[in-house]
């Protein structure tokens, strides 16, 4: 019976200790998980939105690129009023490349036909993250980036890549594209962190209203501009089409870096090319035809990289009108969706530093449906459609106009030079004349 007594003694002594550390560990996970929840709120306000902020109906999404650090930056504050839930990188998102000055002549020549050295080459990884810290750090883009309101989302282009033009070649790339998910904030455990290229999808709204956001990488797989190779890679091919396949949505945004439609890029050539979709006309026809064989409803890009606002359609290729909405600063791209409109509409604008549209064009989303508008099999022999009409279909002296226009004033101005000069040789033999008869 004492030795029972002793034992109830020595359970009593220790149930206080065992109390106190019941306690500490209570103390200690509510610790652990305030600083978890700490962290959500710190890494980029409405960055890491949660799932109910997802199905949360999307009617403003704002896109834009060209962000260059050094320049000022009043299209923020345009944006900011624009009040977007969703805003997205579309590249170019800092110039983290070292730009030459142009020179012809001298040591060191960066452009014309003697060019000797490259114009643009690339910077350490501390300057590119310092470049990254001052854009992150501008005090109206820190004001949109902490609106909890606001999810913020994006891919690259070439100078935030690391060099101009860049593709699959850059050494850089993988060091480069953590520079870029830590700038997007990223979270630490995200796939993109652990895969090769920063592609990507999101979807946003309830069923019935949801918009799938496609974000492609344009850079990390990309072949040679000279070659017509790929654009994505066979990975990010075969991603892209699970994605178009997968469950459907009734918006569509496929994001590229680099121009999918516009007839531009080719008729700037061969005085200077500007890089595009154009350039791969095999990757575009690819990409043409995966978005008609997946019969997704709804699809249309934005695009940036040029530095000027354009909106380029295309009916003849996967039975609805395509269009594809470029934007880069000093503009940015708007988009309202008016779901309660029968049917849903949708006003697309490129908008200005004072948030005042420049071009824009209005949407209703029945017009993107499948056989929506005549496709090109349906065209006889020699007929013509408007919004019908590719680069690489264009007449020769359509597509090099102003390679044409170009040359032939010069070669005005050198006949006009030629002219005038044998005008003065006349008059000066006639002047020499007379004054040897005087």
């Amino acid at each position: 019976r004492q030795a029972q007594q002793e034992k109830v003694k020595e359970r009593r002594a220790e149930r206080p200790k065992l109390m106190d550390g019941v306690k500490r560990w209570r103390w200690w996970a509510v610790f652990i998980l305030g600083a978890l929840i700490g962290s959500q709120f710190a890494c980029g306000g409405g960055n890491d939105s949660t799932k109910a902020n997802h199905e949360a109906l999307v009617s403003r999404i704002a896109f834009g690129s060209c962000a260059n650090q050094t320049a000022p930056q009043p299209i923020w504050d345009a944006i900011i009023k624009f009040d977007p839930q969703v805003f997205i990188w579309m590249g170019d998102n800092i110039y983290g490349d070292i730009k030459r000055p142009s020179k012809m002549f001298g040591k060191e020549r960066t452009i014309g036909p003697w060019k000797n050295v490259p114009r643009f080459v690339p910077t350490s990884q501390d300057e590119m993250n310092f470049k990254y810290h001052i854009i992150k750090n501008h005090p109206a883009y820190s004001r949109l980036r902490h609106n909890l309101n606001t999810k913020i989302i994006g891919t690259w282009d070439d100078h935030d890549y690391g060099l101009n033009d860049a593709g699959k070649e850059f050494p850089a790339k993988v060091s480069n594209q953590r520079l870029l998910l830590d700038f997007l904030d990223e979270p630490l455990d995200s796939p993109r962190r652990m895969q090769a290229g920063i592609y990507t999808s999101y979807t946003f709204g309830p069923v019935g209203r949801q918009i799938k956001i496609i974000l492609l990488d344009t850079r990390y797989h990309r072949d040679p501009l000279s070659s017509d190779g790929t654009i994505l890679g066979s990975t990010q091919w075969t991603w892209l089409e699970k994605e178009l396949n997968g469950p459907s949505s009734a918006i569509t945004i496929i994001v590229s870096s680099i121009q999918v439609i516009s007839n531009l890029s080719a008729t700037t050539g061969p005085l200077f090319y500007m890089e595009s979709w154009g350039r791969f006309p095999k990757e575009r026809d690819r990409l043409f035809q995966l978005i008609a064989d997946s019969k997704r409803n709804g699809v249309f890009f934005i695009s940036g990289d040029v530095h000027f606002g354009e909106i380029t359609r295309y009916d003849c290729d996967v039975g609805y009108a395509l269009y594809d909405i470029t934007s880069s600063q000093p503009n940015f791209g708007a988009i309202e969706i008016d779901w309660d409109a029968t049917p849903v509409a949708l006003k697309i604008e490129v908008r200005d530093t004072d948030g005042i549209p420049a071009i824009g064009v209005n949407i209703s989303l029945s017009e993107l449906q499948a056989q929506s508008v005549n496709s090109a099999a349906t065209l006889r022999v020699g007929e013509h459609q408007k919004h019908c009409s590719l680069e690489v279909d264009l007449p020769w002296i359509v597509r090099y106009r102003l390679t044409i226009l170009f040359y032939f004033s010069v070669a005005v101005l050198l006949f006009a030079l030629v002219g005038l000069n044998f005008a003065a040789a006349v008059v000066f033999r006639l002047f020499l004349r007379k004054c040897k008869l005087d």
